[in-house]
């Protein structure tokens, strides 16, 4: 800081507690929105499980059963639901995930379905061909939503426009820890549990076990995806509270050093002047 006068020093501590509090404000907004969507999180969970529970209970349960959703075949061409942000400042949130994907893609017959605006221009500014980019905000992406891609990924696959449906998302471990994942969509596989066939179920399926499959695999899917994106928006606001309180923090030391400075560069200055003035007595 040699050179540089207290005036120079006072204006840099201003600007440093301007940033302090826009800093300070945005992890307050952060926790809050973390708040809702741990919420969000809790209330869809039931749902989810309880689909999950009736689909291993007809594959348990039907040892000859059948279904399209479940046929392996040659993977020639693979389909990415990504999920990221549509803002910054939310520290690794949005780059860890989208790296994650532009690895498992490299070399792959790969095309992308971009939800959030980091996602869409990452993937656009890569050329890497979206299935569609009407999911740029994540932000306003429903629950209806995620059933209507769901849909749309199963009517793909039936007819063989992509061998393989995966979700790339954040999940969200706690408060200071979030872990990008790739999770598997399409087709669905047999467990050891659900391969399992010897505590037979007393349901009985209206219409038979097989329509009823086909039938709540879409809203099965559509609650994963629905799962996932509150997984991530609850990581990147997470993500965001974290980042920003760093930034607090920082910006709390450089004020505490900047009026370090400023104290010893108007203390100089006194004894400058004290100098002078006994020297011309």
């Amino acid at each position: 800081m040699a050179g540089v006068s207290t005036k120079e020093i006072k204006n840099r501590i201003r600007s440093m507690e301007s940033t302090k509090q826009i800093t300070k404000a945005m992890e307050m907004v952060a926790a809050s929105k973390l708040r809702r969507a741990q919420a969000q999180i809790a209330n869809s969970r039931p749902y989810f499980q309880i689909l999950h529970s009736t689909i291993q209970d007809i594959l348990r349960t039907n040892r000859e059963f059948e279904s399209a959703y479940l046929k392996q075949r040659p993977v020639k061409k693979v389909l990415y639901i990504v999920i990221a942000g549509d803002r910054g400042l939310a520290g690794g949130y949005n780059s860890n995930i989208l790296k994650m994907v532009q690895s498992e893609v490299q070399g792959k017959d790969a095309v992308v379905l971009p939800i959030g605006k980091k996602a869409v221009d990452f993937f656009r500014a890569r050329k890497i061909p979206a299935l569609t980019e009407h999911y740029g905000e994540a932000a306003d992406v429903s629950i209806g939503d995620c059933f209507s891609i769901a849909k749309q990924l199963c009517g793909g696959f039936l007819s063989g426009e992509y061998d393989e449906v995966r979700v790339a998302y954040t999940a969200f471990v706690s408060v200071l820890s979030q872990e990008p994942q790739s999770l598997a969509l399409l087709p669905l596989t047999k467990s050891e549990s659900e391969e399992d066939s010897s505590s037979r179920s007393q349901i009985i399926y209206e219409r038979g076990s097989e329509e009823v499959f086909s039938a709540i695999v879409p809203e099965y899917l559509g609650g994963i995806l629905y799962g996932a994106l509150c997984e991530s928006r609850a990581s990147e606001q997470a993500a965001r509270r974290s980042a920003m309180d760093s930034a607090t923090q920082n910006a709390d030391e450089m004020i505490a050093d900047l009026s370090l400075k400023f104290n010893r560069a108007r203390q100089a200055a006194i004894t400058q002047e004290i100098t002078e003035i006994v020297a011309g007595s």
